[in-house]
């Protein structure tokens, strides 16, 4: 798992990306525009970005429209009030918010939340789906859960589905085939993250993945 930790001041993002490194790989930038090819270039379980990066003051929205289009998680550090933060990001929502100042607890448990679930994620992806019995929720789209919070997914080749089971602010690994959402595509043992609300997803070659959701 490995977290990209956008911020222009030198030695905040030295401090951070110190302890962000405890729990994960990091790559850090210092400008939109390194974030940005950072995003094209890697996957990530977690961006970490400061809102009022760059010169113009909008850094924040930016990278965040980025990462969703790449469904990727993304935190925001900033010293805003939560309505100025509601203001810069619409219509966007971050999936977590540090407030500065910040304790080093608090960005420990940041980080250990995010790559908590990427790694609860990828070990049940490893173990493969347990015994059960398959419920369809549309043609060629059927889930199972599990009791400890994972819930299986398996779609036939060429189905698709407008409100899956994995929505909302979810970790997903594609453990067979590939499995595109919204013109993002991902292949067998790929990692990714869907924000809240629904999402349309659809296959090819036909899809086995497992997902869970982000606690707290």
């Amino acid at each position: 798992m490995k977290v990209l930790l956008v911020e222009d001041d030198a030695s905040l993002r030295e401090g951070m990306g110190e302890l962000i490194a405890e729990q994960a790989e990091v790559r850090d930038a210092s400008s939109v525009a390194q974030a940005l090819a950072a995003l094209r270039e890697e996957l990530f379980c977690l961006v970490v970005t400061d809102l009022r990066i760059g010169e113009t003051g909008e850094g924040g929205r930016i990278i965040l429209e980025a990462a969703r289009q790449r469904l990727q998680p993304v935190a925001i550090v900033s010293a805003a009030t939560s309505d100025e933060v509601v203001k810069v990001l619409r219509p966007h929502e971050p999936d977590a918010v540090l407030a500065k100042p910040f304790q080093i607890d608090d960005i420990l448990a940041l980080v250990e939340r995010f790559v908590g679930l990427g790694t609860q994620v990828e070990q049940a992806a490893k173990r493969g789906p347990p015994a059960g019995t398959w419920t369809e929720v549309a043609a060629g789209f059927q889930v199972l859960e599990e009791s400890g919070g994972c819930v299986w997914a398996r779609m036939a080749p060429g189905a698709s589905y407008s409100r899956p089971a994995l929505r909302g602010r979810s970790g997903v690994m594609v453990v067979e085939g590939s499995l595109e959402v919204e013109g993002e595509r991902r292949v067998g043992h790929q990692y990714f993250y869907l924000a809240a609300g629904p999402r349309e997803v659809r296959t090819h070659e036909g899809c086995l993945a497992v997902s869970m959701a982000l606690r707290g």
